[in-house]
């Protein structure tokens, strides 16, 4: 929308970030401060100034921040998250009149020209500034004022005068960008988390659960992330390894979800009660661990859902309920919502009666099932209705579809995403990736949460590379992203037997039977993940995806990137082979400019995994990672520093 003003001047266009026109909200946590760039135009030679203008929802007074010039009429300023939910934020910018009287009497007196009249123009500019200011400021203001009247020009060259008059600009006829832009701010553990996914009943009981929390929380986990809790359907219930026929002893799958014994808010009689789940809550809470719940909002055809509102499903010709399929796999088991009902205000309402019930059981974190088989304006309400109600509240979506749907759903308000890593083994193919996800615009809106397996997916990796392999992708999957989870315990037990030769079902999988595991083995890597784990927590760098860096290794079997945090005072360099049989050697080449290290200084490469210590120098350093023991580092970069005592030693 145009100015209805025509003495407006300064264009203000290309602000960043800003998400599909300002459609969506670019996201961000407590405490980050938001960087806003923008064009600022205007015709002829004047100067301008700009600013941020913000607020926190839902006060409507809006704050501002002033800009500076970065070159080429570009400007940047920034404000501060300071408190969770919701900003908007827009810009405006106008001539600044004193900043053009002042250069150019610099230029004048440069020339020793006469600038009587001149200085009677900046007196007048001056003046004016002082009507718009107060207290000394105003009084100061008038008296410098009085000075450049009676002739005194090198007042113009005062650095006082000119910070005084920028508090007080003239933005009569300010130009101001045309959209109102979005900010959502979350809570620390939407962008840094480690996840570890659990079967419930093949503990036994939630209450059996927590003798397991310890085992969880001794890896370094902070979040516990629980299948569907809810009774389990009888009608087509499927067996084990999925087979159509069940025995009657299977417990059948627990995404197919409702029985006479209750819905989407009631728990398994076999698992508990909703008492011994609000125990499990308060049980991980005191050892730092958030329980997640799985929302999958589907039905089996016992759920009440069915006999109650047999209107929210999709109904076929011969009168029955349309079943899930994905064809030709055919899921009878489970009967999808039907989005397009005429109900549909009544449907969503009921969904959100579901997420309030499980939030008011102490539940912050949703992991979303399959969430682009549900409308698109749905999950929009249902996120915004919801984080009004608790703006701590996490989504994480679990869409592994086409990747144009899985943005969509991140911009719509999903708070992480899983993402196709499982399948990104290749150095080419992780580098590619990982430059998208770190260095284009998805980094405003989309976080990235990376799962080596889930209960659906053993990629072809696991099931041939053995221990090492599960070793390297847990190290790429905590060192790239500040995001993760692993489905255990079947991945620090190295669980690699597929059902059947190119499935990535697993063999006799968890998802169709109660598992007993041996926790204690000799070739669990839960000392590794540990390990991995106390490392992310220790180090910033990998705590954020924004300083993401490849580098060069000369090795198509070896992949080497950095992470940092802002100010360059923690710099991680992880060095992975990612063939899992051979060992690999060779040199790297770090991007030193980016690391913020000098050529000709030696640097300590610190092995946090082995605590092995090497003295690397310049660009080119040698490495050697055998797969079955090392197969990667993770080293910290210690500077190394010359005291005034002359004694040498590393920070």
């Amino acid at each position: 929308m145009r100015s209805a003003e025509g003495r407006t001047r300064v264009a203000v266009e290309g602000v960043h970030p800003e998400v599909d026109g300002g459609e969506f909200a670019v996201k961000r946590i407590v405490g980050d401060v938001l960087t806003v760039e923008a064009n600022l135009l205007v015709d002829g030679h004047d100067l301008v100034a700009g600013e941020v203008l913000y607020h926190h929802l839902p006060a409507d007074i809006w704050q501002s921040s002033g800009m500076r010039p970065i070159g080429q009429g570009r400007w940047r300023g920034e404000f501060p998250a300071e408190e969770l939910g919701e900003y908007e934020y827009t810009v405006r910018g106008w001539i600044d009149r004193f900043g053009t009287w002042r250069a150019e009497m610099k230029k004048r007196l440069a020339a020793s020209q006469d600038v009587g009249v001149d200085c009677l123009i900046g007196a007048g500019l001056v003046e004016d500034a002082a009507s718009r200011a107060d207290g000394n400021d105003a009084a100061r203001l008038r008296e410098w004022a009085s000075l450049l009247r009676h002739g005194r020009p090198e007042i113009a060259l005062d650095d006082d005068l000119a910070a005084v008059v920028r508090c007080y600009p003239d933005r009569r006829f300010a130009g101001r960008y045309p959209r109102i832009l979005r900010l959502v701010v979350d809570r620390p553990r939407a962008a840094f988390a480690s996840w570890y996914e659990m079967f419930p009943r093949s503990c036994g009981t939630l209450r059996e659960c927590e003798s397991r929390l310890p085992y969880v929380a001794s890896m370094g986990f902070d979040v516990l992330y629980l299948p569907p809790i809810h009774p389990i359907g009888h009608t087509y219930r499927k067996g084990k390894n999925n087979r159509t026929e069940a025995a009657e002893d299977d417990a059948g799958s627990p995404w197919a979800i409702g029985s006479e014994e209750g819905g989407h808010t009631s728990v398994h009689p076999g698992l508990g009660t909703t008492a011994d789940f609000d125990h499990l809550v308060l049980k991980a809470r005191e050892l730092g661990i958030e329980i997640a719940l799985d929302l999958a909002f589907q039905c089996s055809p016992d759920h009440p859902w069915v006999r109650e509102h047999p209107e929210w499903f999709r109904h076929r010709p011969d009168g029955t309920i349309q079943y899930a399929e994905n064809p030709p796999k055919k899921y009878q088991d489970i009967y999808p919502l039907d989005f397009e009902t005429p109900q549909w205000r009544e449907l969503w309402e009921e969904l959100k009666r579901v997420v309030l019930f499980w939030m008011d059981r102490g539940v912050e974190i949703f992991r979303v099932d399959n969430p682009h088989t549900k409308a698109f304006g749905f999950w929009e309400w249902l996120i915004a209705e919801i984080k009004r109600e608790n703006p701590r509240v996490l989504f994480l979506s679990e869409a592994l579809t086409r990747p144009r749907i899985m943005y969509r759903l991140a911009k719509l308000g999903f708070s992480q995403s899983y993402t196709y890593f499982t399948w990104r083994n290749t150095k080419s193919e992780l580098t590619a990736y990982f430059r998208e996800l770190t260095q284009t615009d998805l980094r405003e809106y989309f976080r990235a949460n990376l799962w080596p397996n889930t209960p659906d997916i053993l990629p072809e990796f696991l099931q041939t590379g053995g221990r090492a392999a599960f070793m390297i992708r847990l190290i790429l999957a905590a060192t790239l992203a500040a995001n993760y989870g692993i489905y255990g315990p079947a991945f620090e037990l190295c669980e690699g037997a597929a059902r059947e030769r190119g499935s990535e079902e697993y063999l006799n999988s968890e998802k169709y039977e109660s598992k007993r595991w041996n926790l204690d083995t000799p070739w669990s890597l839960k000392h590794l993940i540990a390990r991995v784990n106390r490392i992310r927590r220790e180090n910033p760098a990998l705590q954020c995806d924004g300083n993401l860096r490849f580098h060069e290794t000369g090795n198509p079997a070896v992949i080497c990137y950095s992470k940092t945090n802002d100010d360059l005072s923690d710099i991680v360099i992880v060095v992975g082979n990612l063939d899992v049989f051979h060992t690999q050697t060779g040199w790297v080449t770090l991007d030193l400019a980016a690391l913020g290290l000098g050529a000709s200084r030696a640097f300590q490469a610190h092995d946090l995994l082995s605590d092995g210590r090497y003295l690397w120098q310049g660009p080119h350093n040698y490495f050697e990672l055998v797969p079955g023991s090392l197969p990667a580092h993770i080293m910290k970069v210690r500077r190394w520093l010359r005291t005034e005592k002359d004694f040498d030693y590393y920070l």
